[in-house]
């Protein structure tokens, strides 16, 4: 029967994303003050090389990473259109893009000046510390 089969690929999936502290950045808060950081060692392996791709300026899998996130949530810190790109965190066992991104902000594409992860879409996010 087909439930069971899904019902045992969502439950693999599922293991294998690990969740992000209940502090992360949410639409209650509206300042960048109020986003919880995150090292990003401590990312799942596809976000951190996710963003190791960013620094190095590719290549991607999906067309639509490296293109301008609008920040429409409101969300992040207010920026000039064109601030924030967009770019897909593979999620294991998923074809699409699923619902994990990072979203990285400042003039110079390839040396971002902030970076925030997202685990649910642009529900909430976590501010990124790469030093860590």
């Amino acid at each position: 029967m087909l439930i069971p089969a899904v019902v045992a690929a969502f439950t693999a999936v599922a293991a294998l994303v690990q969740p992000l502290p209940a502090h992360a950045f949410s639409r209650t808060d509206t300042t960048a003050e109020s986003a919880g950081v995150v090292a990003l060692s401590n990312l799942p392996k596809q976000a951190q090389d996710t963003h190791r791709r960013i620094l190095a300026g590719g290549p991607f899998r999906f067309d639509k990473d490296g293109t301008v996130f609008g920040n429409r949530e409101r969300q992040l810190p207010r920026q000039t259109r064109g601030y924030y790109r967009e770019y897909t965190v593979s999620t294991p066992g998923v074809r699409h893009r699923g619902a994990r991104r990072i979203v990285c902000g400042g003039s110079v594409v390839q040396s971002p000046e902030t970076c925030f992860y997202t685990q649910d879409h642009y529900q909430s996010f976590l501010k990124i510390d790469p030093r860590r």
